[in-house]
């Protein structure tokens, strides 16, 4: 295997400003504590008026954020996305490569600008406003994937964002089937209700067709089954070897080979709750190619999630800490 973990999704850079974001969000006519989708003009008339201010870049997107958070914790892991060719895809390049110890398979294009999201996290409460621009990130087309390092990989992850139409689904659904017939185990974050919601037959098709493990949080799994989150997870691993839903402060809930497995929460202070269900994600995927208990995995992610709503972005960079954690789970799996 050439990679334990192998990422395709989004590439979207992570802007985060710390600020009372409150006349900001009023003058622009945004809703407080949503994502709202926009055009680059739109984006860059927002972060004109906080771009002098303590701005924090980083390579994100939900996928990408998994990925990273797997490579620091010592998992070898390469990430396959679309770019442009503008200032902020070189930093984007060079942070992911950075992330993942030298290893990226990103596409770099012309056409478009790169994807971003800025993010007016709250001073006050951590509250966090988004501005996302999906620039060229959609339009990474299935004859640019490395299709021989995804076989050759032992996990290939994505994310539901990917199957809301646009040639990235068709890519999306190329890189399945080709980890599908080598072997290549998959797991799928469904991401959002929207997704569900306006998909939720192309969502039940991938599940049911591909997914070894399927990550959702409390709402998803709600809107997922239309009523309470166990119901979807059994209806689920009825097609899906492993299922996980986050329950936030409750902690989450693990449903493998028809048993339950409570994890409990690793509580903190929030300062940023950006990428926490990534972060979360990318533990235990971590654990799971070290061969590691459910439990010990859900423990793992439950605590590096903790780690990265305590900081500013998605990704926990304290790589020494993140290694500490890693060896005082080692000692007590073995």
């Amino acid at each position: 295997m050439e990679f334990d973990l192998f990422g395709l999704g989004n590439a979207l850079v992570d802007a985060l400003v710390v600020l009372d974001e409150r006349e900001l969000v009023q003058r622009h006519d945004l809703k407080r504590g949503t994502m709202h989708l926009v055009n680059d003009g739109r984006w860059q008339d927002v972060f004109a008026e906080v771009r002098t201010d303590d701005v924090e870049m980083h390579p994100g997107g939900s996928c990408a954020n998994a990925i990273s958070t797997a490579a620091h914790l010592g998992a070898s892991s390469s990430f396959c996305g679309l770019v442009g060719t503008d200032s902020l895809g070189q930093t984007y390049e060079h942070r992911l490569q950075a992330a993942l110890g030298g290893h990226h398979h990103l596409v770099r294009r012309d056409e478009a600008p790169t994807g971003k999201c800025l993010s007016l996290i709250s001073n006050q409460d951590a509250e966090r406003t988004m501005l996302t621009d999906l620039g060229v990130s959609m339009n990474l087309s299935p004859d640019e994937l490395p299709l021989d390092a995804i076989g050759e990989s032992r996990w290939l992850h994505v994310t539901g964002y990917l199957f809301t139409g646009g040639s990235m689904g068709d890519a999306a659904l190329a890189a399945m089937d080709r980890a599908l017939h080598a072997g290549t185990r998959i797991s799928i974050d469904l991401g959002d209700t929207f997704v569900i919601d306006h998909f939720r037959d192309q969502v039940e098709h991938v599940i049911d067709r591909y997914a070894d493990l399927v990550f959702m949080n409390e709402e998803e799994a709600g809107a997922l089954a239309k009523g309470h989150p166990l119901d979807a997870m059994r209806k689920l691993s009825q097609n899906v070897e492993t299922v996980v839903t986050k329950l936030g402060r409750r902690g989450s809930l693990v449903l493998h080979e028809d048993k339950l497995i409570p994890v409990e929460a690793c509580l903190v202070e929030a300062l940023d709750t950006t990428g926490a269900g990534d972060a979360y994600a990318g533990g235990f995927l971590y654990g799971l190619t070290r061969g590691w208990s459910m439990h010990r995995c859900g423990r793992l992610a439950s605590e590096v999630a903790a780690m990265t709503v305590g900081q500013v972005g998605g990704v926990v960079r304290d790589v020494g800490l993140l290694r500490d954690v890693v060896t005082r789970h080692e000692a007590a799996e073995a």
